[in-house]
């Protein structure tokens, strides 16, 4: 927790979209440019469009291909739905559902994308309506819905052409070419089915790590659609992905900073912890994206925090670091206006009501109760990925401790924060004479170190020496890796009761009785 400071909401909506022509064979390759139109605000929607997946569109479709067979083969399999969540438990009982939840119309044209979309039906105060397909059967929760349409989806037909002689392929596209939409067609093969499992591959260029050769963005969501029919899959540690339905439309493509690790980039205002990044539209065959340093910015942030979380989480196995790992759930802010970054832990129940939190933040503290963050990643000074992974390894070390810790011991390190911040006019870490100062100690001792660890582990070359110009000593947990023990053994005994230096010294000695005279040493040279 570098520091606890001056949390704020300009700027953290960070999605990303590109414009880029379309190509009929094989997934698409795009490499964002920051001089391209993006947008970052509010999507701006046009026409509404006829949507080909009305039951009645289909048997139209059906009767005009198989004029002696019954329309009513044709039922409806899905409904087009939108709820209006009344506040978080409403919002948090329909994901909890499992329901992917879009907060735009699907059947809308996009006239310029961006981060997010509100109904101007709605308050700005209220959370906007939520567009989601379910089972015609759907059990409805108490919250308020409206069915729009409903549909005939054939994602679940096994192969295209059944058993009774029906190209449910044809049908699909025949729906498309009556309701006036056959120009998002991709062109029909006549040798072979023309619907395909969109697939491809989202990298990253990290310009000081692997040569600058791309590699993977790992675990994020993508998410595909045409109209009603969407799909969405995660990408696998080297950035591949494979979505598990088939399409014959243009769609649109883009990535939801949900990582199948556990945790969310986010947010977009209106409670969705996860944002997400417009990537534009492209064949049904898939689409590739390549993300670098000259791509627009907050695509470029958004994805090297996704990648730096995803590899601090996956190095905490029992085979690697054997670390704790941060707790479920984690919500990650990127504020782009502020150079600080923090593992504030407000979504796990610290208590950002505490009184001295409240009249340091005033209006924020309320605003941060309610989105609730884990971990905020100030971006303001960062132009490398390198800046970046560190930070990022820096508040997951944080987060480590805090699982380990629990929320009691947080709130007295948070407090120790503020009131070292105020008392001192702006010093980060105050000088340590502050009541709480040894939760403080223990903790920028550990993050400190494994930020440096993990750094040099990615980049070569010497120790940083990250963080040894304040107060507390991170060359202690240092000069004990240098002669042999692991970062396993120090997160091990940094339990709740373990408050100070001297406790964690005791520890660490008792613990491992065969080093205790040099544990003893080395706390002693950096008294």
């Amino acid at each position: 927790m570098r520091r606890l400071i001056g949390l704020c909401v300009t700027g953290v909506m960070l999605a990303a979209c590109s414009k880029a022509g379309l190509v009929a064979e094989g997934p698409l390759s795009v490499v964002p440019d920051a001089a391209e139109s993006v947008s970052h605000g509010m999507i701006v929607l046009g026409d509404r469009l006829e949507n080909p997946y009305t039951t009645e569109n289909m048997r139209d479709a059906y009767t005009a291909l198989y004029p002696t067979k019954a329309r009513e083969e044709i039922e409806t399999s899905h409904l087009y739905v939108r709820f209006l969540p009344a506040d978080a438990d409403e919002f948090d009982l329909l994901t909890d559902s499992g329901l992917d939840l879009i907060d735009y119309p699907l059947d809308y044209e996009i006239v310029m994308d961006g981060d997010y979309y509100h109904d101007p039906s709605v308050g700005e105060d209220n959370i906007t309506w939520q567009y989601a397909v379910v089972p015609a059967d759907y059990e409805f929760p108490d919250v308020k819905y409206e069915i729009i349409d409903e549909c005939h989806i054939t994602e679940t037909e096994p192969v295209s052409r059944s058993s009774d002689g029906i190209d449910w392929e044809a049908v699909e596209r025949e729906a498309y070419r009556l309701s006036g939409n056959e120009d998002m067609l991709a062109p029909a093969s006549f040798t072979k089915a023309s619907k395909v499992y969109p697939s491809g591959r989202i990298t990253i260029v990290d310009e000081e790590a692997s040569g600058g050769r791309p590699f993977g963005v790992a675990g994020v969501r993508v998410r595909c659609n045409t109209f009603v029919k969407f799909a969405n899959t995660y990408t696998d540690r080297d950035g591949y992905y494979t979505i598990p339905k088939k399409f014959s439309a243009k769609l649109k493509y883009r990535l939801v900073f949900k990582n199948e690790k556990g945790f969310a980039i986010g947010f977009n205002l209106i409670l969705v912890p996860a944002s997400t990044s417009a990537l534009g539209k492209g064949p049904a065959s898939g689409l590739n994206v390549t993300v670098t340093r000259n791509s627009d910015r907050k695509l470029f942030l958004r994805s090297v925090v996704n990648n730096a979380a995803y590899d601090y989480i996956s190095r905490c196995s029992a085979d690697d670091m054997n670390l704790t790992l941060p707790p479920d759930d984690l919500r990650i802010w990127l504020m782009s206006d502020l150079s600080a970054s923090s593992a504030i832990m407000v979504h796990h129940k610290v208590a950002v009501s505490h009184s001295l939190v409240a009249g340091f933040l005033g209006y924020f503290a309320s605003l941060i109760a309610y989105f609730a963050p884990d971990i905020t990643i100030g971006t303001a000074e960062m132009s490398s990925y390198a800046d970046v992974y560190r930070t990022v390894c820096h508040e997951l070390a944080h987060a480590s401790h805090f699982s380990q810790v629990g929320k009691d011991y947080w709130n007295r390190y948070v407090e120790y924060i503020l009131r070292s911040y105020i008392k001192s006019g702006g010093s980060t870490y105050g000088d340590g004479s502050a009541e709480y100062a040894g939760y403080c100690e223990v903790g920028e001792m550990w993050a400190y170190y494994l930020e440096s660890l993990m750094y040099r582990e990615r980049y070569g070359g010497p120790m940083p020496q990250f963080g040894t110009g304040y107060w507390f000593s991170p060359q202690i947990f240092r000069y004990l890796d240098d002669r042999g023990m692991a970062r396993s053994d120090f997160l091990s005994v940094m339990q709740p009761d373990v408050t100070s230096a001297d406790v964690l010294k005791d520890r660490l000695a008792a613990k491992f009785p065969d080093r205790a005279k040099m544990i003893e040493q080395v706390f002693a040279r950096y008294d």
